[in-house]
């Protein structure tokens, strides 16, 4: 199903970065830890959940005020690969406040962003060195800059692109328009501490769409940037449809008025083939995925469908850079792999039920074809790798029978978020994950991927 609204909305705070603090307190506890596996056994009264650092290696909480349902990673020009701490990563964002006028469109900019300290154990026992641990502390806090603007509705969902050497932002609104921004005053806002003070002096407030298209006539989610063609954008929403903009000379956009037209509920996401200019999939609240080709027209584009492809709604999408696979993610809570060879069979090559709540989000790796993250209403964030398996000798007889339940190619669970709305890899930032939820952003890698 479409994303629901955040069930409960704190009071809008002050935008914080922080980094986690470490349960210095957990030492002298009388039980040996154990490792805790969701959905298998509910916490026990007086029990409660503690990160265990070492199996992350960055680690940061974000906090912008109301919460986002959606989010991109802005690409920027600091390098590709980027491993080494501090690093330094952009956002945009998109909030769901209490009131339509209490939204904004953020440009965000995380920077000062370290790992996370490994203590060595001597180290624990000498005091001598706590003043210069504080100056330490102070120089590793990590800092976030915000550009905002305001935005009537909330942002249901949002995808940036690059197109004529500016970022632009595809957003989708609660009020039923898809929107184009331009970020280039945002980036250069976060950047820059004079441009910022101009910025919220005159610019902030006089920021609009640069194109707008009112033809779904009603709200969507759905929505994707093609990464062959520049500027080229399919849309999908509530009602069924599917609209496909093609950019035209002067910054605007020919948003063909004929809907692509199949699905029989709402279109939940979309998503470009990565090596075909004219090839999009589909996923609906008809429980099926659809694969879909532009060059025919609109009403007989449709080229091939997998008609169940979940028991119920199918909510999230990606398509593998690598393979010719596509990830999906329902409402059973049921991530399955699709290998677009075989796709007329309406048969999965893959099903993995680790999350007890709806799928919310999936994204393959950026670079590694085997290796997907997928983010679940269960407050839950799996990372998997599909080259994994069991090795024979060990598959029993382990220290913990709950542990042989596991798939091979599980990886890790991360938790601590409520309500987990979307995530996406850093496609510059090996393994770094984001994530956004009710309870604001996380910034992580953990040491499986």
């Amino acid at each position: 199903a479409s994303p629901l609204p955040f069930l409960d909305m704190a009071d809008a705070a002050e935008p914080t970065l922080s980094e986690e603090e470490s349960m210095e307190e957990e030492e002298g506890e009388a039980e040996p830890r154990r490792v805790y596996l969701p959905g298998a056994e509910p916490l026990r009264e007086g029990e409660e959940l503690v990160m265990d650092q070492e199996a992350y290696v960055l680690y940061h909480q974000a906090q912008t005020g109301a919460p986002c349902l959606s989010f991109d990673v802005i690409l920027d020009s600091l390098g590709q690969n980027r491993s080494d701490f501090p690093l330094t990563l952009f956002l945009c964002a998109g909030t769901q406040a209490d009131t339509a006028q209490g939204n904004r469109l953020l440009v965000m900019k995380m920077h000062n962003l370290y790992g996370i300290k490994r203590k060595a154990p001597e180290e624990e026992l000498d005091s001598e060195s706590s003043d210069s641990e504080e100056e330490d502390e102070e120089e590793r806090k990590p800092q976030l800059e915000l550009a905002m603007v305001p935005h009537y509705g909330g942002i249901n969902r949002l995808r940036v692109t690059s197109l004529g050497g500016s970022q632009v932002a595809a957003v989708w609104s609660e009020k039923g328009q898809v929107e184009i921004y331009n970020l280039k005053q945002q980036l250069t806002a976060v950047s820059d501490s004079q441009a910022m003070a101009a910025f919220l002096k005159k610019e902030q407030a006089n920021i609009k769409p640069v194109f707008s298209f009112a033809g779904h006539m009603t709200e969507g989610f759905a929505l994707d940037w093609s990464p062959k063609v520049a500027g080229r954008l399919v849309t999908g929403d509530c009602n069924k449809d599917i609209h496909l903009w093609t950019p035209v000379e002067g910054g605007t956009w020919h948003v063909d008025q004929r809907p692509f037209t199949a699905h029989t509920r709402s279109v939940e996401d979309l998503q470009w083939s990565p090596t075909e200019a004219t090839v999009f999939a589909s996923c609906s609240v008809d429980a099926s995925i659809r694969i879909w080709d532009v060059r025919a027209a609109p009403g007989k584009a449709c080229m091939l469908t997998a008609s169940q492809a979940h028991a119920s709604d199918v909510n999230v999408i990606s398509w593998n850079s690598h393979e010719p696979f596509i990830a999906s993610g329902g409402d059973d809570g049921v991530l399955k792999i699709w290998d677009l060879r075989q796709f007329q069979k309406g048969v999965s090559v893959a099903t993995f039920k680790q999350h007890t709540a709806p799928v919310t989000s999936v994204e393959w790796h950026p670079a590694e074809g085997s290796v997907l993250a997928a983010a679940g209403a269960d407050d839950q964030i799996t990372q998997w790798d599909l080259a994994v398996e069991r090795d024979q000798e060990t598959a029993s007889g382990g220290e913990d029978p709950a542990l042989d339940t596991i798939p091979p190619q599980l990886l890790f669970v991360h938790q601590g978020e409520k309500d987990i709305k979307e995530l996406h890899w850093h496609p510059q930032c090996p393994g770094v994950l984001i994530s956004t939820a009710l309870s604001g952003f996380n910034i992580f890698r953990t040491i499986s991927v």
